[in-house]
């Protein structure tokens, strides 16, 4: 049943909101448990539908998934019979290509249907698969499956052409149990990495060098048991911080790494907003008019790709004319044409966007693209003059818990509807 997002724009927000999660490494983290025959637990579980897909994908194949509570999963992988992962659940969420990694290690064997997933551009899976090879696998693709075997795994010196956070996980967690030392030079250096690897040093692995760009892993025998609890969600808490500011509000952002933020509160204060960080929380306060600024993604340290369509909307009511250049994916401009719907003043050349501030939004009808262009089309909403209604929201769900109802409970006039007439009732409610 299709939903939407209704939402009376122009009120600030303001309040705490908590982070849950973060669901990227979540998911790589869940592949990696079921590389022991004992039991993991796992919290601080995002209860997000990527999540739960990935999590069928892995009861499908013989783990024992235990559900403790909305946040905590008890996996147990001693059961597993079935080494191939079907299309059915890689069509709807990419991340099950961990599976791959995680079969491999522990299995010396994987079948994994080619990736589908969310369409901001081809993310090709080659680097996983040169890293497979150099650890000594065969791997072909036939009928659709990604195949990888060997008689055993043996430690090798990769060189990643390109940054790839998929490549350095999997590439991470099949040398952990192969014979030998591995080396990954030009890994990617994202907190979700490193979150990967204390998982699977916790579980025995050895693996150091994560955050850096050459990450070293000695291959142990087995892995076992362990119980562990997964980072905040740094794009999660980078787009409640955006809400703050397009809102002219006030937002404090509790349970996140202030560090894994920097790139996100640097461009806050440049375009005017006020930005105070404490341990474990971020206070964003939004008082004046913003101004133009220029943003480059880059891989971490960098400025996000995933918080690029969230900077993108907070420019588009900004003075003056910014640029956002997209280094990492190239359909990640494919919400433009829906915020031109609700009066932006945006041209797309190539891989960069020229945006020329307008004194504000308008609400419309709108329909979100992909998972992260989704919520910058509710925080344009947020901030727009009217009522805007986002469509395709499943896409939204698929990475925000209760994203309404974490707004409501900050000011904002949102709800989730199943149909016109609910549309109807919500804008005769608020006029």
């Amino acid at each position: 049943m299709e939903q939407y997002y209704v939402i009376k724009g122009g009120i600030p927000l303001v309040g705490e909101v908590e982070i849950g999660g973060a669901k990227n490494a979540a998911l790589a983290i869940l592949a990696a448990a079921i590389m022991t025959d004992e039991t993991v637990t796992i919290d601080n579980l995002p209860n997000v539908r990527d999540i739960n897909v990935l999590l069928e994908a892995m009861a499908e194949i013989g783990a024992k998934i235990h559900r403790v509570d909305e946040h905590t999963v008890k996996i147990n992988g001693s059961q597993i019979r079935e080494l191939c992962v079907e299309y059915e659940y890689i069509k709807k969420i990419r991340a099950s290509y961990y599976l791959l990694g995680a079969l491999l290690g522990k299995y010396n064997h994987a079948e994994v249907a080619l990736p589908g997933g969310c369409d901001i551009g081809s993310r090709p899976i080659d680097l996983h698969l040169k890293g497979f090879r150099a650890l000594g696998a065969d791997v072909s693709i036939q009928h659709g499956l990604i195949i990888a075997e060997a008689a055993h795994l043996k430690g090798t010196h990769v060189y990643l052409d390109k940054v790839s956070v998929g490549a350095t996980i999997n590439i991470m967690m099949a040398a952990s149990m192969a014979n030998g030392k591995t080396i990954i030079e030009n890994a990617a250096k994202e907190p979700h990495v490193v979150d990967v690897a204390n998982f699977l040093n916790s579980m025995g692995a050895n693996i150091r060098g994560a955050g850096t760009d050459v990450i070293r892993i000695v291959g142990v025998e087995k892995l076992h048991a362990t119980e562990y609890s997964i980072i905040p969600d740094q794009i999660e808490a980078g787009t409640f911080m955006f809400a703050a500011a397009a809102t002219k509000g006030d937002i404090t952002v509790k349970n996140v790494i202030p560090k894994h933020l920097e790139a996100t509160s640097a461009k806050l204060l440049e375009v005017g907003c006020e930005v105070e960080e404490f341990d474990d929380a971020v206070r964003v306060v939004c008082s004046k008019p913003m101004r133009h600024t220029q943003v480059t993604t880059l891989a971490y340290p960098g400025f996000p790709t995933d918080m690029q369509p969230q900077m993108s909307v907070l420019l588009g009511i900004a003075q003056g004319t910014s640029t956002v250049t997209e280094s990492i994916f190239e359909n990640r401009f494919r919400y433009v044409d829906e915020l031109t719907r609700m009066g932006a003043n945006i041209k797309v050349e190539s891989n960069i966007a020229i945006i020329n501030g307008v004194p504000n939004y308008m609400g419309a009808r709108v329909s979100a693209p992909d998972l992260r262009a989704g919520a910058a089309l509710v925080i344009a909403g947020l901030s727009a003059e009217g009522i805007t209604v986002v469509d395709n929201i499943h896409y939204v769900e698929r990475g925000y818990e209760q994203f309404e109802y974490k707004l409501s409970e900050l000011g904002a006039r949102i709800e989730k509807v199943c149909s016109e007439k609910d549309i109807q009732k919500f804008k005769l409610k608020v006029s």
